[in-house]
């Protein structure tokens, strides 16, 4: 089944934030991630426990690869870049 990577980011150095982008991408696909939204237009119907600011939803085949990509070597340090340069609201939901 699979499971979606769901990222609401607050960016607070967008230069710096280039960087991760650039070297999450190539570790999301090793993983078998997919964008499936990447910080495109939002249009927000209601927002009674959450005010969204930037979007990203990313697919994997199932829960265990994402945890697994997460949890990787590779994107430890890229980790850093992502929490030293924005705020984020970061999860896992396993898809129907």
């Amino acid at each position: 089944m699979a499971a979606y990577l769901v990222v609401d980011t607050k960016i607070s150095n967008p230069e710096e934030y280039e960087a991760y982008k650039l070297q999450a991408k190539p570790i999301i696909e090793k993983f078998g991630g997919i964008y499936r939204a990447r910080g495109g237009d939002m249009d927000t119907m209601e927002s009674d426990l959450w005010a969204p600011t930037r979007i990203v939803i990313v697919e994997f085949t199932d829960m265990q690869t994402a945890r697994n990509f997460v949890n990787s070597e590779e994107y430890a340090p890229v980790k850093k870049i992502r929490r030293a340069n924005a705020e984020c609201t970061f999860l896992l939901v396993d898809g129907v």
